[in-house]
């Protein structure tokens, strides 16, 4: 038989996904399944966005522009101006999602060989992008003890080599909720503009910062406009995953040039998801309103459930709707396994996403989960008491 890929041998398989056959069977034992593992919003999409697919008119679904619609490029241009990020029309490549977005940026300025510096843990997707584009993620650990703040960043500067072309942040962060601040933010540009680097920031969660202080995109350092690569999606903030809409923000202008290129070869962002997405950008002041209360709420609820839970421990995520906790147990992997395949109270189960997925070393965190707040606060309250039980009765628990 003809052999597969090295490449597709070593791509890591999802945290989040590979135990979506195991809740498959659950449910097909009967069992209810709390999801935990996916950031997939519960909460309606804007009606301004229905309404837009609703009301299509055109007699032809066309090939849109491969940089995205004009229409669309100039209602972002307006979106960004509100949180101070000063950007032009022609600065914005719009992309089939925000995870094409990461895979142009990374084809677009890495060669094979090349390597980026990224705090772990990380989603888990971008080691599979860096792979696809035979460049090598280098990572460098927070805590849990921390909060999962920024490593020092000196710990950052020893690992620059010959090869390094960048850093990548992900702010406010998945998987830990985390949302860096105005001193970390600034010592990144300082080492980036010092080493002539990228700096790549994913802010697809900007509209979640439970902090009164202000929010720090990396297009507000000063000095690095032509070194920032935005990533941006507009799946989490208007609950439109599946429209497969997301965008790269940049100034540097031969990197323009390459990411054009990359998109004239997919050809265009989908035509209805942009239809979508430009009338979602209209939605009332009152809908993302109540997407951040009731997110906020949720997090409280969640955090404080699992930390009344003996040995298990949360930090207080300050961004997007993740966190990740420890738990008592030898192996999170195995008791996320479990949960589904052995175990029910009541009928229910949780279906978690094992840390260990989203760091280079495993055992970083072998005792971790990711937890996401998507659901309803009546079910995360519900999931927190199958949690609880299912901790009691692992043959695997530590204290």
């Amino acid at each position: 038989m003809p052999k597969v890929s090295h490449r597709g041998e070593i791509m890591p398989a999802s945290p989040i996904r590979k135990l979506v056959p195991l809740a498959n069977a659950a449910k097909e034992r009967g069992t209810r399944v709390y999801h935990l593992n996916i950031g997939q919003p519960d909460i309606p999409t804007p009606e301004v966005g229905l309404d837009a697919l609703k009301h299509i008119d055109r007699k032809t679904l066309e090939y849109s522009p491969s940089e995205g619609l004009m229409s669309l490029r100039r209602k972002l241009c307006d979106y960004y101006h509100r949180f101070k990020i000063n950007v032009e029309v022609d600065d914005i490549i719009v992309t089939t999602g925000g995870s094409e977005a990461v895979l142009f940026a990374f084809m677009a300025t890495l060669d094979p060989g090349d390597e980026i510096i990224v705090p772990e843990p990380a989603y888990a997707n971008y080691m599979a992008f860096a792979i696809s584009a035979g460049a090598k993620i280098v990572t460098i650990p927070s805590t849990i003890e921390t909060g999962f703040a920024l490593p020092p960043i000196e710990e950052f500067e020893k690992l620059i080599t010959t090869r390094t072309k960048g850093i990548l942040i992900c702010n406010p962060n998945n998987p830990t909720g985390y949302l860096y601040t105005r001193r970390e933010m600034d010592l990144l540009r300082d080492l980036v503009k010092k080493h002539r680097l990228f700096l790549y920031s994913d802010e697809v969660y900007r509209e979640f910062c439970y902090t009164g202080a202000p929010y720090i995109s990396a297009f507000h350092l000063e000095g690095i406009e032509d070194q920032v690569v935005l990533i941006d999606s507009v799946s989490k903030r208007y609950s439109e995953c599946g429209i497969r809409i997301g965008a790269i923000i940049t100034k540097h202008k031969e990197l323009k040039r390459n990411l054009i290129k990359f998109c004239q070869a997919r050809l265009s962002p989908p035509l209805l998801g942009q239809i979508v997405a430009e009338a979602s950008i209209d939605a009332p002041d009152n809908y993302m309103l109540s997407c951040y209360n009731e997110y906020l709420e949720r997090r409280n609820l969640l955090v404080d459930g699992i930390n009344r839970i003996p040995g298990c421990y949360s930090p207080i995520p300050m961004g997007a709707f993740y966190t990740v906790a420890s738990l008592p147990v030898d192996d999170a992997d195995r008791f996320c396994q479990w949960c589904l395949k052995e175990f029910s109270y009541e009928g229910e189960t949780v279906f978690m996403a094992p840390a260990s997925g989203f760091y280079t070393n495993p055992e970083l965190g072998r005792n971790q989960v990711r937890l996401a707040y998507v659901i309803s606060k009546s079910d995360l309250a519900r999931a927190l008491i199958v949690l609880e039980k299912a901790l009691e009765a692992y043959p695997g628990r530590t204290i």
